[in-house]
């Protein structure tokens, strides 16, 4: 029955953006600044309606919420058009959002079970990244795009992300043995996220510098070089400075709380949202300040405070940042993609998009997974299942709407990005439960 009324809304979507350009060229003729107001308040409204509409109808279907999200954004192409011009606001709202989701992402992973994956988790997060990026960037090339185009799109999509994956990962009982498969797909995402946002952020720098990107030899010759390999340290030093800055205030803050609910027996106030929510903002803007990465220093405040719904000081704020951003951040973010892609361009595109999907699903993911882990002790069949634990979500399309802002001209670049967002969200946590049965490292269940 939902089937229906997701074409329904796709249909209702679609005859709003019919009428919409007519109802926003009345608005525009507001006085003064009404006119803003209200366009803001129109995309506002659009985002919470349709975002709400697509989580509530993607219950019980195949297709994750977060797809159908990205794919109304675009029906809404027109709808949202306000956006468009005014760049930068989409830039700072996906930022911010993203530095959120990062520090929440921090909380998630129980600091202990990090520790004990650690080493498996940093070659996979990092040396996988590269591996992909380094598979992708020549097939890109092959397929036709220019250097910079391929660049960037094999850098935005070497991030993974779980926003399907987790209640999947919920419903499969792995064999004792092979629990640490949920950590890991879990966690890979939270210090993925930000190793692909310094290298985009890198990237985006070198080509702006003038560095050639038109072949595999000139680019890893830029990647490499001494200035590039320094800017890269200061990204990851001064990021985690300002992270454990971050988060040396959490504990503080944390602190205080604890020993006042223990002697007061106060509960949570309203008000401890606010500064739990300002944290991962001030730690991004501090680690800006002294030229680290903002979305790495978010992910470390969070991992060391590693609140993780446990702390019975915090255990309402976090459950209602955790509903927040469910239900606001991360549909304002798939949604974010409207405004810069429309149904034609994702026609267009859609042949090109399947392709670099299935090369990155296929080839990419798979041998940067058998390369990364070949030092550990993971044996064939937690490799395999790892191999296809592999969404790109949030941070891709975050990373996708910034360098769009710096690289106008590279039309190509979101309409793809969406595609392999929307293949990879979609094919991946549906095949999951079906690949961990076939692989054996799940429960049995009784008969």
């Amino acid at each position: 029955m939902n089937y229906a009324k997701i074409v329904g809304l796709f249909v209702g979507a679609f005859l709003l953006n019919m009428v919409a350009p007519q109802l926003l060229e009345h608005l525009a003729h507001l006085p003064g600044t009404e006119a803003a107001i209200a366009q803001t308040l129109w995309c506002l409204g659009l985002f919470l309606v349709f975002g709400w509409a697509c989580s509530k109808l993607a219950e019980g279907t195949v297709f994750p919420n977060f797809t159908l999200q990205l794919l109304i954004g675009i029906i809404l192409h027109d709808a949202l058009a306000p956006i468009a011009p005014q760049i930068m606001i989409p830039v700072v709202v996906c930022t911010a959002l993203a530095a959120i989701i990062l520090k929440g992402g921090g909380d998630e992973v129980e600091r202990l079970d990090f520790l004990k994956i650690a080493y498996p988790l940093i070659l996979l997060a990092v040396i996988g990244y590269l591996i992909t990026f380094f598979v992708m960037f020549p097939l890109l090339l092959l397929l036709g795009l220019d250097g910079k185009t391929a660049a960037l799109l094999a850098a935005i999509i070497g991030s993974t992300d779980p926003a399907a994956l987790i209640p999947t990962l919920k419903k499969v009982f792995f064999q004792e043995r092979y629990k640490r498969l949920a950590g890991m797909s879990i966690a890979e995402s939270a210090v993925n996220d930000a190793v692909g946002a310094i290298f985009v952020g890198a990237l985006a720098t070198m080509i702006l510098a003038g560095t050639s990107v038109e072949t595999t030899a000139a680019l890893t010759s830029g990647l490499f070089s001494a200035e590039n390999m320094l800017g890269l340290g200061h990204q990851f030093l001064f990021g985690t400075v300002a992270g454990v800055i971050g988060w040396a205030f959490m504990y503080s803050y944390e602190r205080y709380k604890s020993t006042h609910h223990r002697n007061t027996g106060e509960a949570e106030t309203a008000y401890d949202f606010a500064i739990v929510l300002a944290v991962p903002l001030v730690t991004f803007v501090l680690a800006q300040s002294i030229h680290g990465n903002g979305f790495l220093a978010a992910f470390i405040a969070g991992l060391l405070a590693n609140y993780n719904h446990n702390n019975h000081a915090f255990q309402k704020t976090l459950h209602t940042m955790e509903i927040k951003i469910e239900s606001i951040s991360k549909p304002m973010i798939f949604m974010m993609v409207g405004p810069f892609v429309s149904l034609g361009d994702l026609a267009d595109t859609a042949v090109m998009g399947l392709i670099v999907s299935i090369l990155f699903m296929v080839i990419a993911r798979p041998l940067a997974v058998m390369i990364s882990l070949l030092p550990t002790n993971f044996n064939m069949k937690e490799k395999l299942f790892m191999s296809v634990v592999r969404e790109t979500g949030v941070i891709p399309v975050v990373l996708a709407v910034i360098t769009v802002a710096q690289f106008p001209e590279l039309t190509l670049l979101m309409p793809l990005t969406a595609w392999v967002v929307i293949w990879t969200l979609t094919v991946l946590p549906a095949i999951t439960p079906w690949w961990a049965k076939k692989l054996a490292i799940v429960e049995a269940q009784p008969a």
